[in-house]
């Protein structure tokens, strides 16, 4: 009865959903593309056995990098596909893997399109990264035989308490996953109390990410671009947030010093550009790949897939999300190329990882827009002090690797010998 209830308030909301399709296509376009595998009508697919992954968006995208590897090598005769939520997992997915996978929309959670989904590419074993619970889905897996894990997950309280609001229906659906590996104890502990039955702690897949040797390179290339100038980077900016800190590095105008701003969502790299110029910085462009001329403020990284080139170009990184209410996105990749980390209060999305890197002195966490302006002028000119951070920051990645293993050891009963 939970779950009737559940997809007659799906049903409900699809005409809102077409409707929020168009309404992002606007500043988007790729909204509208594809849009017939939201409900379940894909192109033909071969018929060699098929591992799915699905990674809702930009960061789980990413943070799939080591398993994919992983899969790949393991099992060499099986396709991969990936599934994604919005256009700009999509496109992440792109710039990371190219032709190395296939890639679609997930379906809406009704259970014909489910059905279709499960019928179309009869998937071996279906993984889900970090947390995205689709009690259709899930339940369809389940009816198909088709095991389904839950991995990676991190789930934070402000989550918990949204999905504590549907006991019945959460607790069914998590007690028909086939396995759940976490990154800590908290996502376990919370998982559990939402009616999971065993959570298996394996860390953070995304430590295991090796910096690509051609993105170290991408850096080095655009520390050539961006000249001497010491280069504080403010990675995966969301809304709101730019403004804050530019108005807060005005004052340091004239000081010597490059501002880098890598707003998070594509479509906002003009937005963000336009707002720069219009506070009366001089703005550069990634895009233009011209030298930044030694009167811009401003660099705009106006790209996808490069943040490992953006991280080991950059003398210190803001990581985004972490000034107003998002949450802050993952530290990791800096970390990995050694470059200082400044982070604001908003830390709930990765709450031990961020503890932990200003715990062994990685990273530093700031109040407020003042303060990170503050910090980061007085680390940018402070040499000793920036490597020891980042001679920190790649210890505290190193330590923490080896979550792939650990999830593929779990996920390899669920792979049938021989296929």
């Amino acid at each position: 009865m939970a779950r009737l209830l559940y997809t007659l308030a799906i049903l409900a909301l699809l005409p809102w959903a077409l409707l929020h399709l168009v309404w992002r296509a606007r500043r988007q376009p790729e909204y509208l593309r594809h849009w017939s595998e939201r409900f379940g009508f894909f192109a033909p697919a071969p018929g060699e056995p098929l591992i799915w992954i699905h990674a809702v968006s930009v960061g789980e995208t990413r943070a799939a990098q080591p398993l994919v590897a992983a899969l790949k090598e393991r099992y060499p005769g099986h396709r991969i596909l990936m599934t994604h939520m919005t256009p700009t997992g999509r496109l992440t997915s792109e710039a990371v893997f190219g032709n190395q996978v296939e890639r679609c929309y997930l379906p809406y959670d009704t259970p014909w399109a489910v059905t279709r989904f499960l019928a179309h590419f009869r998937p071996v074993v279906g993984i889900i990264m970090e947390t995205e619970i689709w009690p259709n889905l899930v339940a369809g897996c389940h009816g198909h035989a088709i095991p389904l894990l839950l991995i990676n997950a991190r789930l934070s309280a402000k989550s918990a308490r949204r999905y504590g609001r549907f006991p019945r229906i959460t607790a069914e659906t998590l007690a028909k996953l086939a396995a759940i590996t976490a990154i800590g104890e908290d996502d376990a502990r919370r998982l559990r109390e939402l009616g999971a039955p065993e959570v298996a702690v394996c860390g953070h897949i995304k430590f295991d990410i090796d910096p690509p040797v051609e993105q170290i390179a991408m850096g080095d290339e655009f520390r050539r671009l961006c000249g001497d100038r010491p280069l504080l980077l403010c990675a995966s900016t969301r809304e709101g947030e730019e403004r804050l800190i530019l108005d807060a590095w005005a004052p340091l105008r004239g000081r010597g010093m490059l501002l880098g701003l890598v707003p998070r969502h594509p479509q906002r790299f003009d937005e963000v550009a336009r707002l720069a110029a219009g506070g009366g910085f001089q703005v550069a462009r990634r895009s233009t790949n011209a030298p930044v001329p030694p009167d811009a403020d401003i660099w705009i990284g106006d790209s996808m897939g490069e943040m490992f080139g953006y991280y080991a170009a950059a003398d210190a990184a803001f990581i985004g999300g972490s000034l107003l209410e998002y949450g802050s996105q993952n530290l990791i990749e800096a970390c990995a190329v050694g470059t200082p980390v400044l982070i604001g209060p908003s830390i709930f999305n990765f709450p031990d990882t961020a503890r932990a890197a200003v715990a062994c002195g990685a990273a530093l966490q700031i109040a407020d827009a003042e303060e990170l302006a503050a910090q980061a002028a007085e680390l940018l000119g402070n040499k000793a002090r920036l490597a020891a951070m980042g001679t920190a920051g790649k210890g505290f990645a190193a330590s923490h690797r080896g979550a792939t293993a650990r999830n593929l050891t779990l996920i390899e009963p669920f792979i049938p010998a021989g296929r």
